[in-house]
């Protein structure tokens, strides 16, 4: 499958050259009409300022009006509000289509590794008579030629229906390379969930977002905590214009296709 020319996403702060910055101004109010999980991750994301709103230039040339950073969900309360808020998206859409139902939770590595096992966790956790029996998969980065052997960890994935788990999709290229290991190892695709969707696309000329193309080329529901839309109701309710103006701004002009 040809990878998509990259474009660099607005997760990982170390990877990001940001130019500019204007300091955001305090969290603001969470609206009531999202759900409660939601609302809960977005409070976590704005106190830990693992998003922020101001002015960024990423890789891409893109310039940001808000940043994500995933990486800071290393802090145990943190990496709570992340696990849950990935449960409870995954158990939403179970209870919304009921044929939908998945064995393993896998973790590309390296992000993705917490992200699964901690989401393993907090399933069984909310509702054990589902899934107190799902497991958790990742990958190595190498083969290991002894021991147990080979390239996968957690559960083996033959015969299996898998779920991925990912803070982001930005080019697709390494959510592209976490299902062919899926399918070499004889599991199935039925879904894969990310953090935050940006809602914009992959190419300067137009066409799908990065998760539009994998849900088309995969045909699995690729679903989100977030997306745009969320971080434009956060700041209408926090009734900063300017903010939600500069991120409208920014989805007319990269917005991908619906």
């Amino acid at each position: 499958m040809a990878s998509p020319p990259s474009i660099d996403a607005p997760t990982h702060a170390q990877e990001e050259d940001i130019d500019s910055l204007i300091p955001p101004s305090p969290p603001p109010p969470i609206p009531p009409s999202l759900p409660t999980y939601k609302t809960a991750f977005l409070n976590a994301c704005l106190s830990a300022r693992v998003l922020t709103f101001g002015s960024y230039t990423l890789k891409s040339g893109r310039q940001s009006p808000y940043f994500f950073n995933a990486g800071l969900f290393h802090r145990a309360d943190l990496l709570r509000a992340i696990s849950t808020a990935f449960a409870s998206t995954l158990i939403a859409h179970c209870d919304a289509h009921p044929a939908f139902a998945f064995d393993v939770v896998f973790g590309p590595s390296y992000k993705g590794v917490p992200l699964a096992t901690a989401t393993v966790d907090k399933l069984a956790e909310m509702d054990g008579g589902r899934f107190g029996e799902v497991s958790y998969s990742f990958n190595r980065k190498e083969v290991k030629d002894h021991g147990e052997g080979g390239m996968i960890v957690g559960a083996p994935l033959g015969g299996k229906r898998v779920v991925v788990v990912d803070d982001v999709i930005t080019a697709g290229t390494a959510m592209r390379e976490a299902i062919e290991i899926i399918r070499a190892q004889g599991g199935r695709l039925v879904g894969v969930v990310v953090a935050v969707d940006r809602m914009e696309r992959v190419r300067e000329e137009g066409g799908k977002s990065a998760i539009g193309e994998v849900e088309a080329e995969c045909e699995v529901p690729v679903l989100s905590i977030v997306n745009l839309n969320d971080l434009i109701e956060v700041l209408e309710a926090a009734g900063d214009e300017r903010e939600m103006e500069r991120v409208k701004e920014y989805k007319l002009r990269y917005g991908a296709e619906e």
